[in-house]
Order: C-alpha cells, then structure tokens, then sequence
C-alpha cells in the first residue's frame, strides 16, 4: 500500500488503500468535492490549507483510513 503524504494528489490518495473510508475522512474534514477537478490537481496540504486543517492530522488520518 502507498502511503499518503502531504504532496498527494486528493485523486491519487483515494486510490491508497480503503478508498471508502479515505473519502469518509476527507468528507468529515468538509471536503466534499472529491469528484471535483480540484481533486485531481490538488495536493492534501493544498485542500489542508483552504479548508483550515492541520494537514498532519489529516494525513495521518488518512493513512489510518487506508489501512482499514
């Protein structure tokens, strides 16, 4: 499993592992655009920064997610 990281595309994070419980993390943080072309030019300290959160949390939670 790759491992997701601040410089991951919100497209190329989906594709790390459980990509249902990714998207359930990233759709908790109010990102609910996953869809969206941002997503797919969009790092995860990118979508971090406009939605105000702390990116390490967030790709810790994420790796978590993808393991699930």
């Amino acid at each position: 499993m790759e491992k997701i990281t601040k410089d991951t595309l919100i497209a190329d994070a989906l594709k790390c592992g459980n990509a249902e419980q990714i998207a359930n993390v990233l759709f908790s943080a109010g990102m609910h655009c996953l869809g969206c072309a941002l997503a797919h030019n969009e790092t995860v300290a990118d979508a971090a920064a406009v939605h105000g959160i702390d990116v390490d949390e967030l790709v810790d939670n994420l790796n978590k997610a993808a393991a699930l």
